[in-house]
């Protein structure tokens, strides 16, 4: 079953390889979507792909890049669109 995930990530995330290492982690699960910093310090991650694989997808933001601190994910499962054919870090 394919699903959508939308995860807010703060701690120390920014700076540190966090969006590459997710966009790393993104393409090798075969999971869509897009990554970005946000103003705040957290990084905001929205995620589609095969149930099994998004929730290992998960498991990589929380576990983060070697450089990062991740102190909380707070996760939004939403209605799975298809609205990806990739995965991008975004710049806005």
């Amino acid at each position: 079953m394919k699903v959508r995930a939308h995860i807010f990530v703060s701690g120390l995330v920014q700076g540190v390889f966090f969006r590459s290492y997710t966009r790393q982690e993104a393409n090798r699960r075969n999971v869509k979507g897009w990554v970005r910093n946000l103003t705040d310090g957290r990084v905001e991650v929205l995620i589609e792909g095969e149930e099994d694989d998004v929730k290992k997808m998960i498991e990589s933001c929380r576990n983060g890049s070697s450089h990062a601190r991740v102190k909380n994910l707070t996760i939004t499962w939403e209605d799975y669109n298809g609205d990806f054919q990739d995965f991008k870090i975004r710049y806005f």
